[in-house]
């Protein structure tokens, strides 16, 4: 009889949430942007630059941030490690019984935590400081250059729609069709994040769309309000 392993998701998180956030964020960004040009300015020419260079700008940004944010807690996560490396070379005992407490805290007896931290350490006594005291194992930790690609390319990704809608639109309606198509596909992406995060599609799904009209909204009555001032 064969056993499936459990499946779990966990494990998606990190490239998850860069992966929704950053299309999420192209595509609802880009898309206000446009929005806002359109009810301003409506010329073609103004409006396609404008989405161009909301994707540039936007997918730049993303990757730049989403870089330094995780590059710092690498740095964080190094320092921690080679201080726990050092505690283990220098008091081992200490550092034995400090990953006795913890399985003991887990509901562990006394002897067995002790048997536990005893092997694990046999085997592999950082590794298992770092994931059982530090909360560091290869889920959560810290990959600072994929997370600034993942960011880049899933923001070009989402802000590449409203870039096509601007090329092909009618320009009376464009506002309209920029709304319709980023709601039909916001919908499409929390319903596949939820679908993959193993969450409620329904409420992802109105979550979404709310926040997500509300920002093009807003966007699109400023940037009428700038062009009935500007006129």
């Amino acid at each position: 009889m064969h056993h499936q392993l459990e499946k779990h998701y966990v494990n998606r998180v990190g490239w998850l949430r860069v992966a929704v956030l950053g299309a999420n964020d192209g595509l609802l960004s880009t898309t206000s942007i446009v929005i806002g040009v359109a009810a301003a300015e409506p010329e073609r020419h103004v409006i396609i630059l404008a989405a161009l260079a909301g994707m540039i700008a936007g997918a730049m940004s993303m990757a730049a941030g989403e870089y330094v944010s995780v590059s710092s807690q690498e740095d964080t996560e190094k320092a921690d490690l080679i201080r726990e490396k050092r505690e283990l070379e220098e008091m081992p005992e200490i550092e034995l019984r400090e990953l006795a407490k913890i399985y003991e805290r887990r509901g562990c007896s006394k002897e067995t935590a002790m048997q536990v931290a005893t092997e694990l350490t046999e085997h592999n006594a950082l590794e298992a400081h770092a994931r059982d005291e530090l909360g560091i194992n290869e889920i959560t930790q810290a990959k600072p250059l994929q997370a600034a690609v993942a960011s880049f390319g899933s923001f070009a990704v989402g802000a590449l729609l409203p870039f096509t809608v601007s090329l092909l639109a009618p320009i009376k309606e464009m506002i309209y069709f920029q709304y319709g198509f980023s709601i039909i596909f916001l919908m499409l992406l929390g319903a596949i994040s939820a679908r993959t995060g193993g969450s409620s599609i329904k409420i992802a799904v109105l979550r979404i769309c709310f926040w997500g009209t509300v920002a093009m909204g807003v966007t699109a009555l400023v940037g009428h309000l700038f062009g009935v001032n500007i006129s």
